[in-house]
């Protein structure tokens, strides 16, 4: 039978109902909150503060000094970086504000805070703050519209048949 191995580093606080996948890094003296999943081959690094129902997708990589609030969606494969000029001696975080989202293989700069509420599309590298409820798209991202767009664009979506769907019900009749 084989051994799933995470590490948990020293002084680590862990709150409730915290699920953390396989072969996942989490450093010395981060601070993870309730209700948190983290995915697969993430590494969290040490000082790393990790709001309430925030959910972290596999292959993420979340270096020291890093703040991530409430209510935060990181897809799969996204990097933030502490080190603006590498490599530096001095370090400086990303701060992600409440309610944000951060879909697949976005690279997040050092330094930059993303406001409440925005999203930064896959793909995207920001190297620049984000503000409130904006939505980035690019490399370099920059503003394509406001939130409220984005989320009428998800409800349609959602409310849409998929290919799946359509295929799969064709195969009923």
């Amino acid at each position: 039978m084989s051994q799933i191995i995470n590490y948990i580093g020293q002084n680590v606080s862990i709150g409730k109902n915290v699920k953390i996948w396989h072969f996942t890094y989490v450093g010395d003296n981060a601070i993870i909150g309730d209700n948190v999943m983290i995915g697969s081959l993430c590494h969290i690094d040490y000082n790393v503060k990790i709001g309430n129902n925030v959910k972290i997708e596999g292959g993420t990589y979340i270096p020291p000094l890093t703040i991530i609030g409430n209510n935060v969606f990181i897809g799969p494969a996204t990097t933030f970086t502490n080190d603006p000029y590498p490599p530096s001696k001095k370090m400086i975080g990303v701060v992600v504000e409440d309610d944000v989202i951060i879909c697949a293989r976005s690279v997040i700069k050092a330094g930059v805070r993303l406001g409440r509420g925005c999203v930064v599309a896959m793909g995207s590298v920001v190297t620049k703050d984000v503000q409130p409820n904006t939505v980035v798209i690019g490399t370099p991202a920059k503003p394509a519209y406001d939130r409220t767009t984005y989320n009428k664009k998800k409800i349609s979506w959602e409310s849409s048949s998929s290919i799946l769907e359509r295929s799969s019900s064709q195969h009923n009749l």
